[in-house]
């Protein structure tokens, strides 16, 4: 990676460095986007030799309505940190970057999904946009990284030795979460800091237009619902009835606007269901599925700890799917590939499914299972690999490049059959 004037001490090197790079070299402006503490600021500073940042002081409010374009005078790159906050600056970028006709101008970071006037252009052709997430567990140097998510797509063997971990620190690690200022906390310190997070998203603007536009208590009691929810595709109705006690009633034109707002602000995300080919005349459900940004989250809305958890190894077993796609999501964002999940009329589902991608021939796809661990659940994660496989229609969809059945515990080995077992705690980019 490049050095940075204005790179801050001790900043540990993320996954999606990479992109970061390549996006600088051949755009001229790279857009962060993602939730807010998700470390984008320490990442741009990181590749940045020059800064703004218009969360800190009234007075750039001011300069900006007599001229934005002065605030982008400096070292390039330069940084616009929360430039969403800075109303004209979007146009001022794009005209800038016209006239300097040069890559590697400008990385602006933010924390909620702009809505453009009809005046602003998309930025086409001038921004790369990329998404930032909390902290996987390679990052968080949480897992070894040993065995490579890429390795394993190209085929490579599953084999490692077995991570020293339990159920105790998974569920710990479900709590803590991965947001940077976090990673080093206790369970409980990340705890207590993830519900004030939680009660600063139910009373901020999530709309971007200067004022919150939603009803507080309703929104708690949204965020709760969909804690319980988790790794689900819960309806809007599901949703409404669920909150009607303590939230109080909400329609669907409310709940929908409400998870609009939660989306824009990088709170939850959805993964879609999987479109493809299949032998039989089974047909394939694509109702999104909604997780939140990072598992302790979920874990701070259900005021979870870590002993709770293992005292409810369903909710354990929810929890610890949604530490497992945000870290596919982060892994997979290197190879420019998807993640979707796979669910038919017959109730065959499977949690994960990784598409496209520089790595692997068009039309190829892998098929991630994640269980908690124990042989009957691993065995059972296997069945339903295989029953994928077979109802994919290959001719038309391509052959799988992976199988893999991703656990909380227990050991790395892969079947006669290239299907992959591996821990989380083993697994990188």
């Amino acid at each position: 990676m490049r050095q940075s004037d204005i790179g801050p001490e001790g900043y540990i090197p993320r996954v999606v460095d990479q992109s970061i790079q390549d996006a600088l070299r051949s755009s001229p402006a790279v857009v962060l986007e993602g939730p807010r503490a998700c470390g984008k600021t320490w990442t741009g500073r990181s590749f940045a030799n020059s800064m703004v940042r218009f969360d800190e002081l009234e007075a750039t409010r001011l300069s900006l309505e007599v001229n934005p374009a002065s605030f982008l005078t400096g070292n390039t790159p330069r940084l616009l940190d929360e430039w969403h906050l800075a109303d004209g600056l979007w146009n001022a970028m794009r005209h800038a970057c016209d006239d300097r006709n040069l890559n590697g101008q400008f990385i602006l970071a933010g924390s909620i999904k702009p809505t453009y006037s009809a005046t602003d252009h998309s930025g086409a052709g001038r921004v790369a946009r990329i998404q930032m997430r909390p902290m996987s567990l390679v990052e968080s140097d949480d897992s070894s990284g040993s065995i490579s998510l890429s390795a394993l797509l190209e085929g490579s063997e599953c084999a490692s030795d077995a991570p020293d971990i339990d159920l105790q620190q998974i569920a710990s690690l479900i709590c803590r979460g991965g947001f940077p200022r976090f990673v080093t906390a206790s369970p409980t310190d990340a705890q207590a800091r993830m519900v004030d997070y939680l009660k600063d998203i139910a009373l901020l603007d999530l709309s971007g237009n200067g004022k919150a536009d939603h009803d507080p208590e309703k929104m708690t009691a949204l965020i709760r619902s969909l804690a319980r929810n988790e790794t689900t595709s819960a309806s809007h109705q599901t949703l409404a009835n669920d909150i009607g006690n303590s939230g109080g009633p909400a329609d669907r034109a409310t709940i929908t606007r409400y998870l609009e707002r939660l989306s824009q602000a990088f709170v939850l995300e959805h993964l879609r269901g999987w479109n493809t080919h299949l032998r039989s005349k089974t047909t394939l459900r694509s109702t999104p599925k909604r997780y939140f940004t990072d598992p302790s989250l979920a874990a701070a809305a259900l005021n979870a700890t870590p002993e709770a958890l293992l005292n409810d190894l369903p909710t354990l077993g929810l929890l610890f799917e949604s530490l497992a796609i945000r870290d596919l999501r982060v892994y997979i964002q290197a190879l420019r590939a998807d993640l979707r999940y796979y669910r038919d009329s017959k109730n065959l589902e499977c949690d994960a499914i990784i598409t496209g991608g520089i790595k692997q021939r068009h039309g190829q796809w892998a098929a991630v299972e994640i269980k908690l661990g124990g042989a009957n659940a691993i065995a059972s994660g296997i069945a339903s690999l295989r029953k994928v496989r077979d109802k994919v229609d290959t001719q038309k969809a391509g052959n799988p490049s992976r199988l893999i059945v991703l656990t909380a515990v227990g050991h790395a080995f892969e079947t006669t059959d290239n299907i992959a077992v591996v821990p989380i705690t083993l697994l990188g980019p």
